[in-house]
């Protein structure tokens, strides 16, 4: 193996250690989101956090993230679908989904995403 091969595989290696610390970020901006949505109605939410797979749920709502790499799809319990990229700088690229976000397809900071996900999830049910 010559030296150029090492400096890549060491480099993908950081890059996925920077990829794990923005997973367990974003589960954790999940897991509080969701609590603040939910305290002046003393709703919870579970989050369940493996290394590939993020699962949000309350009552029949939920949010499905599976990563791979950078790359994040995620699924919500009413169908909608997308695909967002981690940055290095912490934002997400791609399809938000979500409207008042940068539109379907953007940057948008990682933060942001999650509070609008804890939002839709933790609204009140419509009679």
């Amino acid at each position: 193996m010559g030296h150029a091969e090492t400096i890549v595989e060491l480099q993908l290696a950081d890059d996925e250690k920077l990829y794990v610390e923005l997973w367990v970020s974003l589960a954790s901006l999940l897991r509080s989101y969701t609590a603040a949505h939910g305290l002046n109605g003393n709703r919870q939410a579970t989050v369940e956090l493996g290394e590939q797979r993020i699962l949000v749920r309350h009552g029949d709502e939920w949010l499905s993230l599976d990563r791979v790499g950078a790359h994040v799809r995620w699924q919500r319990s009413n169908g909608r679908i997308g695909q967002l990229e981690f940055t290095e700088a912490g934002q997400l690229r791609g399809n938000t989904g979500e409207e008042g976000l940068v539109g379907k397809v953007g940057l948008e900071e990682m933060d942001m995403i999650a509070e609008s996900w804890a939002r839709d999830l933790m609204r009140e049910p419509q009679p």
